[in-house]
This record gives C-alpha cells, structure tokens and sequence, in this order.
C-alpha cells in the first residue's frame, strides 16, 4: 500500500517553526484554562447562564457538564498525558463544535481550544491512539454546526475551522489520517472557499490561501511515500467526491441552499435565529450568479462518487487520496465548458476566477510533487492526458493571467516531468505558445507577450534548447521545435515599419538566452564538429532504432543520422507535393526509398514524413491502381487501434490525410480502415463490414451536425435508427451508437487537415492523435550540459540571430539593451571560433564594424564626436577589438573590417604610438626625439615635409578643426570635447589594438596570412588612390604594422614573407622620388634582415637576397638615404657577421657596401662596416674573400675622403694574406696534401685577385696611395711564402700583375703631365724594386720550370726599358743607379746557386748568352763584374769536360740544344 511512512510525515520546516511542547504540569493548566474559556463564553448566553432541572433531573446541560468533569481529571493527568486517550479531554470540545445548540462565538472558541492543543504537538505519534484522536477532529470540524448570530461571527467560525483544518495537516500526527479524512478536509474547505464568495475580502482570502496551503501540505509528502505497487491504489474509485456530510438531510439541506442561493446557512422563514446548521457548500466560484451557481453545483455533486474500496481509503493517507485531489482539481478547469455566459455577464472575470483558482492549486501540487509523480502511474496519467488537455484549451484563453498560470504549470512539468511529456510538450509549444507567440491567429498582443515570456524562460533552462532539438528537430515524426522557436525569436526581434517595442526586447532575451547557453557550454579546447553523413544505400528510416537513449556516445550520432535523413524528407517531400511519381523517383535516388518501390517503403513514407500535401496522400491511397491499393492496405496496418473506439480510430486515422471525394475512392479507404479496425478491435461487431457501415454513418454524421448548410440536423433517433440490423441482421447495443452520436456532435471529425504554414490550433480531435502518438514515440533524450549538439544547433541559429541582433543594436540606444547585444555578440564569437566557423565570425565582425562609424566616410569631427559621445559606438568598438584579440585564430575575410576600423583610427590620430614600435623601434636615422614622431626624409631638401605624428593627436585634431583661418588665434577645446576625448582614450585603450599585432605570433597560420594579405590590400589601396598626404601616413602606417607582424612571427616567416616581400618591392620599384613610404619600405627591409638573421640560418640567403632591391633604387632615392641605408648595413654586418656564410648573402651585403665608396657621406660608413668584416680576418671568408677584397679596392681608389682611408683599405687588403695562408694550412692538416690540392688552387685564384686589385690601386693618381699599393703588393706577395700555391699560378702572376703593373707605370709616366701623376720616378723605383724582390724570392722555385727562361727574358726586359725612360727629356739618376744594381744582386744569386753558369755552344741561343746579351744591353761591365775572366775561363774548361750543365742538385739545367728563345 502507497502511504506515509511516519519519519518522514513531518514537515521539518514548519516543525521548527512551531513553539516548544509545553511540559507534562503545564498542560493541565493549558487545558484548564481554554475550558474555563469555552465555559465563560457559554455562560453569557441565557440559555448555558439559568439553572433548570430537566426529565433526567440534571442540573446542567450536557456540554456544561463534561467540560465540568474534565477539569476534575486533568490535575491528576500531570505525568501520564501520553498514556491518555487524546478522546478524553478533545471530545467536550468537540462536541460543542457539532452541537446544533451552541451559536458562532461559543463554537469559535472551541475551535481555538482545538488548534491550540494540535499547534502546540500535544498530539504526536507517540500519543496513544493519536490516528483515532485525528480522526475524531477532523470528523468534528467537517461536520461543523452552529447558530448564526451574526455575519461576522459565522466568518471569524468558518477561519477558524479553515484553521484546525490546516493544522490537523501540518501536525506530527497528520501521518495517522487516512485516505478520506483527507479527502474530507481537502472537500470542506473548497466548500468553505466557495462559501466565501459571499462573504467578506478577507474571509476569502484565507479560505483560498488555506486550500493552498492544504495543497501543499499534502503534495510534499509524495516524495516520501514508499513506492510499493498496490492495484487499488491506481484504481480507486472516486472517493474525494464523498459527501462530508453524513445524513441525507444534509445533501437536501445543501441543495436547498443553493437552490435559493444562501452559500453558507438555511434562513428558516423570516425567523432572526437558524434553525440548523450548514455543512460547506461545493464551489470555487466567487461570483453569486444563479446560472453559473447551478453549473458549479454540476461539479460538485460529481465529487459525490460511489464508495469503491472504503477499506483502501481508510488507511494512512497516500496517493489514493492524492489521485483523488489531483483529479478533482483537473476537473474543476472543465467548469468552463458548461458555463453558459447571458448578455450582462463577463466572460473574461469569470474565465479568471475558477481556472486561476483551480490552476493555482495544480502549479502549488507539481511544484512539490514534481519529480515523484511518474512513480505513480494513476497520477501520471492525470498529467499527460486530463490535465495537458485542459492546459491546451486554457492556453488559448483571452485572459493574461491564465494563460501566464498556465505556463508556469508547462515550466514547473517540463522541470520534472520531460521525460514522460515529450509529445504533451511538443503540441504544447506548437500549438499554444508558437502560434500564440506569432501574432498571426489573433491573438491579442497580451497573449502574444506572456507567450513570448514563457518561450524566453524555457530558453533560460540550461538544457531546454538541446532537448527541443535532440527529441524533436532530429525526430522524423516530430516538428522542428527548436528552428521553429529560433525563426519565431529572430523574426520578432526584428522592427518591422515601427519603433523597437519590449516584444522585439523579449523576443532578443531569448535569442541571446540561447547562444549564450550554448556558450557556457562549451570550453577552452575546439570541441569536434557535425560529422559527415555519407549515403550507405537505402535503409528503411521508419524502423531506425537507437540502442541506448540514455548514453551520448550511442544517441548523439544517431539523432544526427536521423537528421540528415529528416532533411532529406524534407526535400524529398518538397518534391513529391510538385509531381507524386518524380517525387517517389527522386526518393530513391536518394536511398530514402528502395531501388524496386514496394507497397510497405511507401505507406511508411506517407504515414511519417511531415509536409506532404495532404491531398495527393488521399488521391494516391484511393486510386484503383494495384499497387496503390496494396500501399493503401500497408498504410491502414501501420495504425494500432487496440483498445480504441470507432469515432476516435476513424479520427486517428483521417488525420493523416484528406479523404478522396470521389465515392469510390471513399469506399476504398473506409474498407481498408474498417479492415485493420475489426482486425484489432472487434469488440461487439460482427465483422469488418459493420465497422465499414458505421463508418460511412459516422462520416455522413459528421457532415449533418457540421455542414452549416445543413439545415435540419440529424437527431439521435435518427442517426439510431440510421443503423438498425447493421450487426448481421441485429441492432447494436444504444449506448453504443449513442455515446458515438454524441461524441460525433460534440466534436468534428476534422475531414480537411490542416495544411497551413503556420501552428495549428489543438482541437479534441487532434488531441487524440497526440495521446496515440505518445505510445509510440521514441524516449525522451535526457541532455547534460556538454556540449554534444551545439554545433548542429548553432548552424541553424547563427544567421538570424546575427541579424537580429544586429537590427536591434542599430535601433535601441538604452545602455542596457546594448551590453545585452553585445553579450549576444561575443556568445555568437565564442561559439562561431570554438567550432571553426569562419564564415559565421566574419559575418559577426561585417555587422559589428558598421556599427562603429569608422567604415562611414565622416569628417574628423563627426567621427570623434561619435567615439566620444555615443555608447553603442565606443561599445561595437570595443567589441570589434576585444573578438579580433579573442578569437583571431579563426577570422579570415573580416580582418579587412577590422583593419579598416584601424586605419581609420589611425587617420584620427587615436591609435597608441606604440602600436607599430616594434617595428620602427630603433630605425629611425635620426637620433633626434621629435624625428622620432615621423619618419622624413633625411638628406635633401626638396622632399615633401610630412606631418609629424605628433600633430594628428585628438587634441591636434580638434584645434585643426577649430583654427581653419591660420591668423585667428587657436580656440581651446571645451568641457564636453575634454570629456568626449577621455571616453575615446578609455576605451581605445580597452581595444588592446596593438595586441592584435604584437601577439599575431600567436595566430594560426590561415588566419595570419588572411591578415597579412587584408594588410597589403589595404595598403595597395591607399596607395594608388589619392596622392593626398593622409593616404600616404595611412600607407606608411601599414606597412609599420607589416613589418611588425613579419618581426613577431619569425619563427614562421616563410608563410607571409612572399607576400610582404612583393610589397615592398612594389613599393621600391615604382618610386622614382624620395618619400616617406619607400624609405620605411627600405628600413623595414633591413630591419627584419637584422632581427630574424640570427635565428633563420636557413634563411639568411633569403633574407640577405631581399637587399637586393636596395640596389634597385632610383639614383634619387638611393642618393637621399645613401648613409643611413649604410648605417643599418654596418649594424646588420656587425650584429649577424657570424650567421652570414653565403656567397650570395656576402655578395648582397658588400655590394650595399661597395656603392658607398664614392658617396660623399655613406663612404665613411660603408668603410666602417668593410673594416669591421676585414680587420685582422675577423669575419673574412672564403665566401666573401673576392667581394671583400674588390670592395676594399674600390675604397682604396676612391677619392672620397681622406687619403688616410685609402690607405687603410689597402693595408686591409694585404693583410687579407694571412687569412689565405692560414684557410691553405687548415685544410692541409685537416685533409692531408692530397686532397688539399683542390683547396689550395681555389686559395691562390683568390690570392690573384687580391694581387690584381692591388696592382689596379698601384695606378692611381695619388702619389701617396700608388706607392702606399706598391709596397701592399709587395707585402702580399711576401706573405704567402711558404704556402702551396701553384708554380703555374706564380708565372701568371708574374705576367698578369708585375710585368703588367710595371708596363702601365711605364705608359703613364710618358703619356701624362707631371702635374697628374706627381713624382712618377719615385713609383717606377718601387715597382723595380718590387719586380726584383719577387723574382729573388721565388727563384728557387721557378727555375725548373719550362718557362723559366721567359720569365727570367721579362725580367730583363723590364729592367732595359726602365733604363731607356727619360722624364723631360732626361734619363732618370735614381732609375740609372737602381737597376745595374738590382741587376747585378740577382746575377750573384744566381750564380751562387749555379743557376748560371757558362754554356759550351758558341754563337747558340743558350741561356747563358740570352742573359749577357741583354745585360750588357743594361750595364757592359756587369758580366765582368760578377764573373772576372779567370774564373770564367776556369768555369769554362770545367764545362767542356761535362756532358752538360749540372745543377745543383746533380740535373741538367739546359741542354746545349735547348732554345730559350
């Protein structure tokens, strides 16, 4: 049996609240002191007052006399009250509260006595026989009787049993009470509620809030009741209905009273006393109309039922009284069906007062019952069938109020009982608040705003939007709830031809409530996306299953499946409302149907696809075709008619399509239903044709009592006799046709279903089909807060909301509607980036970027007046910002907006001048601190000024605004401008603009390129447009924040450098004059070179090759920023000379070098820069040892500069040598002589072109610089001694450099003046001397070579031209004196090493003969002189005996047949 169990039937709350039991002594005297209280008030009535001495000799009356005897006995009671029979000293009382004697005021009193006693717990479950006690109170007070003295005292007695009532409920002991006695109370004090309502203001306000409380009291324990399944607890009869009364003469009394319209006593004729007391009339109504009296007394004697299982309800109270309560109340909202209103009534205050009334106590019961009720199925079934009909009809009420009661009744359901109202919910939403909420049925604009209310609150709910969508919206049998409240809240929110009202301000609540929901959802981490849904062939959808309901990994990708399939009905159905047969054809290609059409695959496409033209359904099913017959039958067998009547299985069944007005059509469908009809419920038919009889009867009734052209209507004699002897020659039972007659009548079979776009309206008959459907609809999907089905739900929201939104933004100017919108914004942003949506997000920044006046061609003035002085502007602003900071990683086409917005705060001079320091941070070639603010041009005077930065300020801006006219003194700016500039300075420092930029490393790739490019269009776009100085800071303000983009993301900078690359190139190739832009173009480039070289080794030849567009400069503009271009070179070499390994990024950066050997002011750098790379081989390389040295050599002729320079390049020149011997050492001992063969040959082709330029400098016109080479030449010709070059590489040498070299001095002493070439004598000694020491010193090593011989004839060349030169006419002394002498020393060498010896051939060309020929052509007397003629004939005798001429070293040094010529 479902009761209480006793530890939980106190209510704990109200427990605390209640005063502490007195002790065992104090209760005597709180007894005795309300007897002596009933007693006094007794005693002033004459009639309690005078002795008399009656029949049975008694002196006192009865009442007197047991209040009397009581007070004897309670003293000695003292310790033992929990042993007394709470009988003994409750029942004087009571029986002066049931006396017929006793008036209003004697009764009131009891009736305290009696609350005090429960109030205080004096009663509890301790207390011996406290359930019989109980009973005894509640009997007493129900059965309440008392003259009426007056008005106000029959009021003050009917409070004070509303009273004990509530208390009787609210005590420990209240457990004890039974099934009826509750029932009672409940059924007395509605009868005191409806008493009222003839009675005063207050009276009825307490009757009311005791039934509420009542309500409550009792609901609250249906949690606590042990579930245990008892048959009669779900099927008790009514017995809430009982009369409280117990005689007869009490229900004629109350009729009685009715009838004449007394609600609370029996006037006994025009007497001024009562004769009897009245029991509580039945009604909740609190108007006196008679009409309306008779009908509430209609439902009241319905509560007056038969006595089912008295046993059942005499136990402790449980759910059979609750059933019982549950579904009285759920009655009392049919009043409203039977009410007839006259002309003079108010329908809608009497359309409030029951309802309201009843719907209140229903809400109060859900509200603490909710969770427990579908633990009991008899009340479960109130809610889903009589209780949700009933809130269907009320849903359509005129009356606010209701309807507001109603919703929060379908809330407080939704919150508990969802799961078990899934198909209640969906016709609720549909058919009530949609419909309601579009304003298109007519209903008022109240209705339409509590509707809208109640929708908005539902999207409060933390799941309800995941539900509606996962239940009903990837449910094929089911509405698209959910995109049906998101299109109904978008389309409100928007103002159409009117000003913004609180209905598009709701309507935007309650889109916002969604998005926002869905992103308190989701986390940090990119949550999966919608998972693809590929065709598997065809798969009958009807019989689709989920395997577990109640697991998301099993129903999240099923719901998704169905979806998809939902959809694709959805065209399917499109198309097959335009042609039936291509519609059936595109189906299956679509694998919705088989490949080979079959009757089952069709009927099922019929009977569950929604939006299929209802008409064409009937025409097809009709039709004589064979197949569509069999489609017809199949389609009839998808119905389940158990248990089900004729009129409601014909309903069923014709709702789904419209029937056929051809006869034989008819005859076709009404035989397949009668078919499947007899098939399940037979019931007292014989056969299906009695069911296809009745059925045309019914149909043809329907018509009679519903066509309005029917005049005579067809009564239920005639529709009885109608069908006579249909049953196989029998009549069928009458209440049998008559309960159809009357169901037919009452409501119509709806024969044309509703096909309109909007919601439908719930009529009885469509009721019926949402209770069928409740049987077989899938489970209601529990959804959690994850965050499994947003991103499905966000695609079908995203759209509309944004544009709501936006439409409101754009029209609402209160502060608080705003931050609303922009709350929605960044919801919309935080979902749109968490599921990679980037269409969506740039669709967001598109609207938002209109709302900040950037984009809008405004004067300075208007722009800044509406930055500071509009809230909804600084706000879009912010918002912009704060998602391009947040959620970068996933814009694409919107960066350009933003960038926009940017660049227009830039031309406002509102952006923070460290926006772009990262990257003209220490470029700027001036060290001066007002150049600072604005890079200009830097060496010549004709180029255009542009203004500094430190002008386009705000305040700047203002005072050009107010100072047009330059002769007028400047104006200051106001109290308003100075507080609408601090508004702009907060919030574009809120923006965080240079965030975006200095934290672009962290964007992700796609995204990074998108801005980047965005960047370059805008900048490409400014400047080929106007050549107005604002578009040319703007552009030069781009290109800064490329090149900061490009600095901070180095560590990928392969992905945006083509692109920054190819601007920058534009921008150098197409400017023929010096400006702003290609001077940070430049600057820039040579700024990224210089902060990623050290960490890009593998793109240093990249980088370095970037330079190259410096060499491309126009002459002007490589000639304007000449030295500071060199300054960044000498930086970049000077920070990164380790890093640059390259042949190319050497020849790069020495080219940039070598240019500047001639410019006035960037030589004195470029050398610096040569000489920190030069200097004692700090950073020579084999890879820049050519480029250096060719550069050192062009500085080195330069004569920019001092000759001191000069000279220093060239002692850097021949210093270079050690770095050769030392490169030739390393490798022989790293790789052995062998292989470094191949080094050592690419170290003396070097080596030759130091030498060679060496020899070009040798030439020079200085004097000083010419010698200074000489010796330079000499020095590096001696350095290398030792090394491994190549004997071929020095006979090379000695042809391409010192012959060379002495020849050219030789034709510039002769063919220049003097006056060029200064002291051209002293440099031709230099150069002998130079030839001579060279020959010395290589003469051990080049003798054996072949060639020997010619060089040796070269030499003395040389040296007899040198002796014929003639300076003015004159041979030179210095000359003269220095090459006999050079000549004679190298002769001795020669001969101390037996290179020269005489040769026994006379008259021959020998070697021997060669050289005295052309000594004696320099100096006669040298031969003499270095082999006297004893020695030489000696040397000659020694030579005739030899077979040849020895050397040294025992080989023949020329054969007598050699020639040397």
């Amino acid at each position: 049996m479902e009761h209480i169990n006793p530890q939980f039937g106190t209510n704990n709350d109200e427990r605390k609240e209640s005063p502490a039991k007195p002790s065992r002594g104090a209760l005597a005297c709180m007894v005795n002191s309300e007897i002596g209280a009933v007693l006094a008030v007794m005693r002033r009535n004459v009639r309690w007052g005078v002795r008399y001495v009656a029949d049975d000799d008694h002196l006192e009356h009865s009442l007197i006399h047991s209040l009397k005897e009581l007070r004897k006995r309670i003293f000695s009671w003292q310790h033992q009250w929990h042993k007394i029979d709470p009988a003994v000293y409750l029942q004087p009382f009571l029986d002066v509260i049931q006396s017929d004697e006793t008036g209003a005021p004697i009764t009131g009193v009891a009736l305290s006595s009696v609350y005090k006693i429960l109030s205080l717990d004096i009663l509890d479950l301790d207390t011996v026989n406290v359930g019989d006690a109980m009973h005894l109170i509640v009997d007493a007070v129900t059965s309440c009787r008392f003259e009426v003295t007056d008005p106000a005292s029959e009021e003050v007695v009917l409070m004070k049993i509303l009273q004990v009532l509530l208390a009787c409920m609210k005590s420990a002991a209240s457990v004890r009470l039974s099934n009826q006695h509750v029932c009672n109370i409940v059924n007395t004090c509605f009868r005191v509620v409806h008493q009222a309502s003839s009675k005063g203001e207050l009276l009825q306000r307490i009757a009311r809030h005791t039934m509420h409380e009542l309500v409550r009291c009792i609901f609250s324990h249906l949690p606590d009741i042990n579930n245990i399944e008892h048959a009669l607890a779900n099927g008790s009869g009514s017995s809430v209905r009982k009369e409280v009364g117990s005689t007869d003469e009490d229900h004629t009394s109350e009729n009685k009273q009715l009838e004449n319209g007394n609600a609370g006593v029996e006037y006994d004729g025009q007497s001024s006393t009562y004769a009897s007391k009245a029991p509580m009339s039945a009604s909740a109504s609190g108007t006196s109309d008679s009409g309306m009296h008779e009908n509430i007394t209609e439902v009241s004697n319905g509560m007056e039922g038969t006595k089912n299982d008295e046993k059942v309800m005499m136990e402790p109270f449980g759910v059979p009284c609750m059933v019982e309560i549950f579904h009285f109340l759920c009655s009392l909202l049919n009043v409203i069906e039977h009410v007839e209103f006259g002309p003079r009534s108010n329908p809608i205050a009497y359309d409030e007062d029951v309802p309201l009334f009843a719907l209140g106590l229903i809400n109060s019961a859900i509200e603490l019952a909710g969770p427990s009720i579908n633990k009991h199925p008899k009340l479960l079934a109130i809610v889903q069938d009589e209780l949700f009909h009933n809130l269907m009809q009320f849903g359509s009420s005129m009356s606010p109020l209701i309807l507001s009661t109603v919703c929060s009744i379908v809330l407080n359901l939704y919150h508990h009982l969802r799961t078990e109202l899934k198909v209640q919910l969906e016709a609720f939403l549909s058919c009530v608040l949609l419909r309601l909420a579009q304003s298109k049925h007519g209903s008022s604009y109240q209705q339409q705003e509590v509707a809208m209310e109640a929708l908005v609150d539902l999207c409060r709910q933390q799941t309800f939007m995941a539900e509606m969508y996962a239940n009903f919206d990837c449910d094929i049998t089911c509405s698209n709830v959910f995109e049906d409240l998101a299109n109904l809240l978008s389309k409100n929110a928007f103002p159409v031809n009117g000003p913004l009202s609180a209905m598009h301000i709701l309507a935007l609540d309650g889109l916002i409530s969604m998005v926002q929901g869905m992103a308190e959802k989701i986390g940090d981490e990119p949550a999966t996306s919608e998972a693809s849904m590929d065709d598997e062939g065809h798969k009958a959808f009807w019989t689709m299953t989920c395997e577990n309901y109640s697991d998301p990994n099993c129903w999240v990708p099923f719901i998704r499946k169905v979806k998809y399939i939902k959809r694709k009905l959805m065209i399917g159905a499109d198309h097959f409302n335009r042609d039936p047969k291509k519609g059936l054809e595109f189906l299956q290609g679509m694998h919705l149907l088989p490949e080979k059409l079959d009757p089952l695959s069709v009927a099922c496409f019929f009977r569950y696809t929604a939006g299929l033209d209802r008409n064409l359904v009937g025409d097809y099913l009709g039709n004589h075709d064979e197949f569509c017959v069999q489609v017809l039958h199949e389609f009839a067998r998808t119905f389940d008619f158990r248990e089900m009547n004729l009129d409601t299985a014909l309903r069923l069944f014709l709702g789904t399509f419209r029937l056929p007005g051809e006869s034989q059509k008819i005859h076709r469908v009404l035989e397949a239903f009668s078919e499947r009809y007899y098939a399940q419920s037979p019931r007292i038919l014989v056969n299906k044709d009695v069911a296809l009889v009745l059925s045309y009867s019914l149909i043809m009734l329907n018509t009679d009592q519903h066509n309005t052209q029917v005049k005579k209507k067809m009564t239920e004699e005639d529709f009885i006799r109608n069908n006579r002897r249909i049953n196989a020659g029998k009549d069928l039972p009458r209440e049998f046709l008559s309960e159809l007659f009357h169901s037919i009548c009452e409501n119509e079979i709806q024969m044309i279903p509703d096909q309109s776009t909007g919601f439908p309206a719930m009529a009885s008959s469509r009721w019926i089909n949402v209770m069928h459907k409740s049987k077989t609809v899938s489970p209601f999907i529990i959804c959690d807060s994850r965050e499994l089905l947003i991103h499905d739900m966000f695609a079908i929201l995203s759209g509309p909301t944004i544009a709501a939104i936006s439409v409101v933004f754009d029209q609402v100017e209160h502060e608080d509607v705003l931050q609303t919108c922009i709350d929605g914004f960044l919801s919309i942003a935080k979902i749109a980036a968490c599921y990679h949506l980037h269409d969506v997000l740039d669709d967001l920044i598109v609207s938002l970027c209109k709302f900040t006046t950037l984009l809008t061609p405004l004067s300075v003035e208007e722009a800044i007046v509406a930055l500071g002085d509009y809230t909804k502007v600084r706000m879009a602003t912010a918002t912009v910002f704060t998602i391009a900071n947040s959620y970068g990683d996933y814009i694409r086409s919107g960066w350009k907006n933003i960038l926009d917005c940017v660049l227009s705060l830039h031309q406002l001079g509102l952006v923070p001048t460290s926006l772009a320091s990262d990257a003209v941070h220490d470029m700027e070639p001036s060290s001066d601190p007002e150049q600072g603010k604005r890079a200009t041009s830097l060496s010549i005077s004709n180029v255009p000024s542009v203004p500094t930065r430190k002008s386009s300020g705000l305040m700047g801006r203002f005072s050009q605004l107010l100072s047009f006219d330059m002769e007028e003194p400047r104006t200051q700016p106001t109290e308003e401008q100075l507080a609408a500039e601090q508004r702009t300075r907060e919030t574009i420092q809120t923006c965080h603009i240079d965030s975006i930029f200095t934290e672009s490393k962290f964007l992700q790739a796609e995204s990074l390129l998108q801005l980047v490019k965005s960047l370059i269009l805008a900048a490409d776009r400014l400047r080929k447009g106007t050549s107005s100085i604002e578009d040319e800071d703007t552009a030069v303000f781009c290109l800064e924040l490329l090149i900061a983009i490009t600095l901070n993301n180095r560590d990928r900078i392969m992905l945006i450098w083509q692109g920054v690359y190819e601007h920058i190139t534009d921008i150098v190739q197409s400017t023929i004059m010096p400006c702003t832009l290609v001077e940070k173009a430049v600057f820039g480039l040579l700024k990224i070179c210089q902060r990623l070289l050290p960490y890009k080794e593998n793109l240093t030849d990249e980088l370095l090759r970037s330079l190259q567009l410096v060499l491309k400069l126009d002459a002007r503009v490589a000639d304007a920023y000449c030295e500071h271009i060199t300054q960044e070179v000498m930086r970049l070499v000077k920070a990164n000379a380790t890093h640059i390994r390259s042949h190319v990024g050497w020849r790069t950066i020495i080219s940039l070098l070598s240019i500047t050997a001639r410019h006035p002011e960037a030589s004195e750098v470029g050398f610096e820069a040569l000489a920190f790379i030069m200097s004692d081989g700090a950073h020579l390389l084999p890879s820049n040892y050519v480029l250096c040295v060719d550069a050192a050599r062009q500085f080195g002729e330069s004569r920019v500069g001092e000759v001191d320079r000069s000279v220093s390049a060239l002692d850097m020149m021949a210093g270079s040598v050690v770095c050769l011997v030392r490169w030739s050492c390393e490798t022989t001992i790293a790789v052995g002589e062998e292989a470094a063969t191949k080094v050592n040959q690419d170290i003396g082709e070097m080596w030759l072109r130091l030498v060679q330029g060496l020899r070009k400098v040798c030439l020079d016109q200085r004097e000083e610089v010419r010698n200074h080479a000489i010796l330079m030449l000499q020095r590096s010709f001696a350095g290398v001694d030792g090394s491994h070059l190549p004997n071929t590489l020095w006979l090379q040498c000695f042809d391409v450099v010192i012959f060379a070299l002495l020849d050219d001095l030789v034709e510039i002493a002769l063919c220049n003046s003097p006056k060029d070439y200064r002291n051209m004598e002293g440099t031709l000694v230099l150069a002998m001397k130079l030839m001579s020491k060279v020959f010395l010193q290589l003469l051990l090593d080049l003798w054996r070579l072949p060639s020997f011989c010619k060089l040796w004839l070269g030499v003395l060349n040389r040296m007899e031209r040198y002796m014929n030169i003639k300076f003015r006419g004159r041979r030179s002394e210095k000359i003269h004196e220095l090459i006999p002498e050079l000549l004679k020393n190298t002769l001795f060498v020669m001969k101390t090493t037996g290179l020269l010896t005489p040769s026994d051939t006379i008259g021959g060309d020998s070697f021997w003969q060669l050289t005295w020929l052309h000594v004696k052509n320099i100096s006669p007397s040298l031969q003499s002189e270095v082999f006297p003629a004893p020695e030489l004939e000696q040397l000659q005798k020694k030579q005739i005996k030899a077979a040849g001429v020895p050397s040294p070293d025992g080989t023949v040094l020329v054969q007598p047949s050699e020639t040397t010529a």
